[in-house]
C-alpha cells in the first residue's frame, strides 16, 4: 500500500494538429483542396514531374530491354558452355586472377599517389614553421638528455651504494 498524503495532478496540453493520417496527395481530412490557396502545385513541382516521367519511364525501359537481352543470351550460350567447359573453366580462372591483379596493382598505385599527395600537401602547409618546429624539437632533445643524464647518475650512485653494501658483507661474513 502506498502513502498518498500529497494529491496527484495532471496537466492536459491540447494542440491543433492536421489528419495524422494525410497521405500527401491534394485534399486534405475536411474535403477541401490542399492547393486552393496557390491556384496548384508550384512551377518546380511541374518541371519535375515533366522532365521525371520521360527520363525514368526510358530508364526503366532499357533496364527491361537489358534484363531481357541478358537472358536470351544466357539461354542461347548455355549449351556452348557445356560443350566447352573444359577449356573456358581454365581461361575464366585465368583472365579473373589477371584483373584481380590489375585491380591490385591499380588500387595500390592509387594509395601511393594520394599518399605521396598528402605529404606533400603537408609539408607545403608546415613550411613557414620548420625552423620553430626544428628549435622546439631541439630543445626537448636538451631536456630528455638532461633527465636521462639525471637518471643515468642518479642509477650509478644507487648501483655504488648496493656495491659497498654487498662488499661490506662480504668482508663481514669472512670475520665470523
Amino acid at each position: 500500500m502506498t502513502d498518498r498524503s500529497q494529491p496527484h495532478t495532471v496537466q492536459v496540453h491540447t494542440t491543433t494538429t492536421t489528419n495524422r493520417f494525410d497521405t500527401g496527395v491534394g485534399y486534405t481530412s475536411t474535403g477541401t483542396n490542399r492547393y486552393s490557396d496557390n491556384k496548384g502545385p508550384s512551377t518546380s513541382q511541374v518541371i519535375a514531374v515533366i522532365t521525371g516521367l520521360p527520363v525514368g519511364g526510358t530508364l526503366l525501359a532499357l533496364a527491361g530491354l537489358a534484363l531481357a537481352g541478358t537472358l536470351l543470351a544466357l539461354a542461347v550460350t548455355t549449351p556452348l558452355f557445356i560443350l566447352f567447359s573444359p577449356v573456358l573453366v581454365p581461361a575464366t580462372i585465368v583472365v579473373g586472377l589477371s584483373v584481380a591483379g590489375f585491380l591490385t596493382s591499380g588500387a595500390c598505385g592509387l594509395t601511393g599517389l594520394s599518399s605521396f599527395s598528402w605529404v606533400m600537401n603537408y609539408i607545403r602547409q608546415t613550411h613557414g614553421t620548420v625552423p620553430e618546429q626544428l628549435d622546439m624539437a631541439k630543445h626537448r632533445m636538451a631536456d630528455v638528455a638532461g633527465y636521462v643524464g639525471q637518471k643515468t647518475k642518479e642509477a650509478g650512485q644507487k648501483t655504488k651504494e648496493v656495491g659497498q653494501e654487498i662488499q661490506n658483507k662480504a668482508q663481514e661474513s669472512k670475520r665470523t
